[in-house]
């Protein structure tokens, strides 16, 4: 018996509630999404052929300017609110929910514990006219910036991703950055990063000489 042969339909589909969902998810995270906030403070780094990138995620940063003024950053919102409540609590900042808030969403901050509540009450435009944020202290006599480092890895856990960046200036005093340096050893910290700007490879260097052959 000879078989039939069934017409064969085209395929239509409907995509318009695709569309829609598309749409719909473009604009929540249009709405939604929080832009960085801005830095008090801009830096010029030196440059260097390093061509590995500062990651977006498991990183505690110092800034440091060219008046050697120290910042502290820290990425990671309930990491941050960790943070600061220890801080607060422990030293007795007298920080209120604002102020918590402020820092958990904020940028880095350069101030010593005296004043940092009344720099968490201002926005980012007075930050960077104000005299108040003097850098964090480092001396020998208060090193604040060795307890923010010390709270910053209690807040991370046990976080083996967790990487140490300096990010200074290109005229920042050199004293200033042994400083810093010598504060990460006395809390046993040997690996950090330096952040640079991205220069090419001196001609005839080995670096460069490495890379034509690999090309």
């Amino acid at each position: 018996m000879p078989k039939v042969k069934m017409p064969r339909k085209s395929t239509l589909i409907d995509m318009t509630a695709m569309c829609d969902v598309a749409f719909l998810l473009l604009t929540f995270f249009m709405l939604a999404t929080k832009f960085k906030p801005d830095e008090p403070v801009a830096v010029v780094t030196p440059s260097s052929i390093n061509t590995q990138l500062l990651p977006d995620s498991d990183v505690i940063l110092l800034t440091v300017d060219k008046d050697g003024r120290v910042f502290f950053s820290m990425d990671g919102q309930p990491k941050r609110k960790q943070l600061i409540e220890d801080l607060n609590t422990n030293f007795k900042l007298g920080l209120g929910p604002a102020e918590i808030r402020n820092f958990t969403i904020g940028s880095s901050v350069g101030s010593d514990f005296k004043n940092l509540k009344q720099v968490l009450n201002l926005s980012a435009d007075q930050r960077k006219n104000s005299k108040v944020e003097t850098g964090i202290p480092m001396d020998s006599t208060n090193n604040e910036l060795a307890i923010w480092i010390e709270y910053a890895r209690s807040a991370q856990g046990n976080n083996n991703k967790l990487k140490y960046c300096i990010k200074a200036d290109n005229e920042t005093p050199y004293p200033v950055i042994k400083r810093i340096l010598d504060t990460f050893k006395e809390k046993k910290i040997q690996k950090l990063n330096l952040v640079t700007n991205l220069e090419s490879k001196p001609a005839g260097s080995a670096a460069a000489i490495f890379e034509a052959e690999h090309q």
